[in-house]
């Protein structure tokens, strides 16, 4: 079995990191660098956990496990603008952070107005690129209640975070979190601070339905695997937007053009096969400076190989 972990410390000697993490067999999921502060969330075997604990102290960092890594998880309020958009949604995305998650904040064009307020597909569509997503409402029930039809039809798991208990929303949402309304200041107390990590607690217990049925019928390699392999190209490695190769549970996301990129990565091979045969390659919805990368289990990838043999 392998475990997730992350690492949070200095760049000084985070090579002997690299090297260990390769010689055990593991894989490092994402890294980011900041001046000379740097985050590593690795796979590594629950076996060898002992040894990257020890090397990591030796180097001056801490070592913490992260079960939302590999996630990339939406955080939605109804506007961008400071009446919708308070604290707590950043606290919100911070705390998923510290989970291991790779998130991002999202206003909606018109959720302003309890009678007004509309999702578009694209919207929708957009959401569905996530693996999660979390919707923060405020803190009047009725207008909680109303705004609910606003998650009905999106595919990613959904978590709703309110002040009120909210009543006959039921099929809107896979879980809710009451508790966390409007304010004007951050959420430091000790309250505040659980419930936050109720918020993260809640989104791991619903993607892990997610995770088992991925687990039924497995993916044909590893999100991982494949980043392993296009981390050689040079496209992405001169990328300068943050993180520009982030997991998904079942795939991957590219922060490069689809038109520019699409023919290399389709003919890209792995494990002997071309990755536009192993993985549905498509542009993001929000623009075309991202690539989606969705990769098929292994079911669908043998369903197709049987349909070309008796072509």
């Amino acid at each position: 079995m392998f475990e997730v972990m992350m690492y949070d410390g200095g760049v000084y000697r985070s090579e002997e990191l690299y090297e260990l993490i390769e010689d055990v067999g593991g894989v490092v999921l994402q890294k980011n660098r900041s001046s000379q502060m740097l985050t590593v969330i690795m796979s590594v075997p629950e076996e060898d956990r002992e040894a990257i604990e020890k090397v990591c102290n030796d180097i001056g960092g801490v070592v913490k496990s992260v079960p939302l890594a590999g996630t990339e998880i939406a955080v939605v309020g109804p506007t961008l603008g400071r009446h919708h958009m308070p604290h707590p949604i950043c606290d919100i995305a911070e705390e998923l952070r510290r989970y291991g998650a790779v998130t991002v904040v999202m206003g909606m064009a018109r959720g302003r107005g309890k009678a007004t307020s509309q999702i578009s597909m694209t919207e929708r569509l957009t959401l569905d690129e996530y693996d999660g997503v979390i919707f923060m409402m405020g803190n009047f029930k009725s207008c909680v209640e109303t705004k609910a039809e606003l998650m009905r039809d999106i595919h990613a798991p959904t978590v709703l975070v309110s002040g009120p208990v909210p009543e006959g929303i039921e099929g809107t949402c896979d879980a809710i979190v009451t508790g966390v309304g409007r304010k004007a200041a951050r959420m430091r107390t000790p309250p505040e601070r659980a419930k936050l990590e109720e918020i993260a607690d809640t989104m791991e217990a619903v993607l892990k339905e997610k995770k088992r049925s991925l687990e039924e019928d497995p993916l044909f390699v590893h999100p991982a695997e494949v980043k392993t392999v296009l981390e050689e190209y040079e496209p992405i490695n001169m990328c300068l937007r943050p993180s520009p190769m982030v997991l998904h549970l079942d795939g991957i996301r590219i922060k490069i053009p689809y038109r520019d990129h699409r023919e290399y990565l389709e003919n890209v091979e792995i494990y002997g096969r071309k990755l536009g045969e192993i993985a549905d390659i498509s542009p993001s919805k929000i623009d075309d400076s991202s690539i989606l990368i969705r990769i098929k289990t292994r079911s669908q990838v043998e369903d197709e190989d049987r349909r070309r043999a008796s072509a």
